[in-house]
């Protein structure tokens, strides 16, 4: 497949990793790189990207629903209040996926998250977004990177605060599909952001999110 914006079936141009599902069409076209804030919305991203390390976005994405039944919504209190008998139902769930140490990380999560101020999360997280105007509009799926300064940052500050499975390339799959960076391609018709349209960073096209 073209590197470049290809067009979908309505002719509209999108980037190359969306056209392959209706799937990611709907994905790449409502949600992808669009800003979302609350902190529950954001832990649900948090977990569902550890979640999706060393799989397909589109895994991930065709059992959201399932995972959201299972984590009562991913409201972080509620998670939080989960007790080894909800360990035991998730990994015994069918409609995730059953690994026991994203499992664990998404219950550890939480149960720190709770502790938090209303809002800390959401904050935090979006206090890593790069300035849209200082970051070049990618022209090819090889322009967008896997990892960048911002974060690793990023993933180090949650880190430190207690929070588990949130490595870099993590962090930057959170930061595209949350929208604190645009990388849709520069010709793709849901780019929000102008941005500059010369120069490239090393990297890999996202796997939808």
């Amino acid at each position: 497949m073209s590197p470049d914006a290809v067009p979908g079936d309505d002719g509209k141009l999108r980037c190359p990793w969306a056209v392959s599902t209706d799937d990611y069409v709907a994905y790449h076209d409502s949600e992808w790189g669009r800003p979302l804030h609350g902190d529950d919305a954001l832990y649900e991203r948090l977990c569902l990207e550890a979640f999706q390390s060393g799989l397909s976005w589109i895994t991930i994405l065709r059992r959201r629903e399932g995972f959201r039944k299972a984590f009562s919504g991913f409201g972080i209190a509620a998670v939080a209040a989960f007790t080894d008998a909800d360990r035991d139902r998730l990994l015994a769930d069918p409609g995730i996926i059953r690994n026991r140490a994203k499992i664990d990380a998404s219950l550890a999560n939480a149960r720190e998250l709770v502790g938090w101020e209303p809002g800390e999360l959401d904050a935090l997280i979006w206090s890593y977004a790069p300035d849209h105007a200082t970051r070049p509009a990618p022209r090819h799926a090889a322009d967008i990177p896997a990892v960048t300064p911002e974060s690793t940052a990023l993933a180090g500050e949650l880190k430190r605060r207690g929070l588990r499975f949130v490595g870099p390339t993590t962090a930057y799959a959170l930061m595209q599909a949350c929208g604190l960076v645009d990388d849709h391609l520069a010709d793709c018709f849901a780019r929000r952001t102008p941005g500059r349209t010369s120069g490239s960073t090393q990297g890999r096209a996202p796997a939808g999110g």
